[in-house]
């Protein structure tokens, strides 16, 4: 499979750690009302989607970035993939 990064371009899916749903983007205020029940569903709470699903990947063998791969489970097809500090900016986070 083949990653196409958004500052290298082409590169191996060997070179890369897959570390979960992109949705750990989001992790939850530990100091807001409700935190312990947040953060269990936070860390043990996980869709298993046949089709497209974002996904954390982890450049481990390049220039250690975090991406947000847009892949279909399915087919492992990559639809695209950004930068993880772009999408956590885009959503008010990583200021």
């Amino acid at each position: 499979m083949i990653i196409n990064h958004p500052l290298l371009g082409p590169r191996d899916a060997a070179e890369f750690i897959y570390k979960g749903d992109a949705s750990l983007i989001d992790r939850p205020d530990g100091m807001a009302e409700g935190a312990l029940a947040a953060f269990d569903a936070y860390l043990h709470l996980r869709d298993n989607p046949a089709g497209l699903h974002r996904e954390l990947w982890y450049h481990e063998q390049g220039d250690r970035s975090w991406l947000v791969v847009t892949r279909n489970t399915l087919t492992h097809e990559i639809t695209r993939v950004e930068l993880a500090r772009d999408v956590a900016r885009a959503q008010g986070r990583g200021r």
